[in-house]
């Protein structure tokens, strides 16, 4: 469904009437460059063996926050959440996919994958403004 929003939100942004530019000129915002700022949640682990143990579970079914809290190696435990970051407050490839992502609920994540100096990063976001 995001898809068909951003296939169908560039097409009417580029051409038609004024209301019809500045709904899609709102969806193609929320998509691309118009997010400042994200509600992240995430799983860092150093060992890629254990980020895959990580992402079988998610993909299993399991709640992002419950895999977080047994499998994220930082201090993001409490569920990964990460809290609201501005742009530029991530490493630059773990911000990358970040805001890239669609938003999703723990209970049905919508991930995203990075490995940055840090570790192995499974990525969720839940809120962009």
């Amino acid at each position: 469904m995001g898809k068909d929003k951003k296939a169908s939100g560039s097409g009417s942004g580029s051409k038609g009437g004024k209301d019809a530019g500045k709904d899609a000129g709102k969806d193609a915002g929320k998509a691309s460059k118009g997010a400042q700022s994200i509600n992240v949640r995430h799983i860092l682990c150093e060992k890629h063996g254990k980020k895959e143990e990580a992402l079988a579970k998610i993909r299993d079914g399991a709640d992002f926050g419950a895999v977080a809290r047994e499998y994220s190696e930082d201090k993001a435990r409490t569920g990964g959440s990460l809290g609201w970051k501005q742009k530029g407050t991530f490493d630059p490839e773990f911000e990358k996919v970040a805001f890239a992502l669609e938003t999703s609920s723990t209970s049905s994540p919508k991930i995203g994958e990075v490995k940055t100096q840090f570790g192995y990063h499974i990525i969720m976001v839940e809120g962009k403004k």
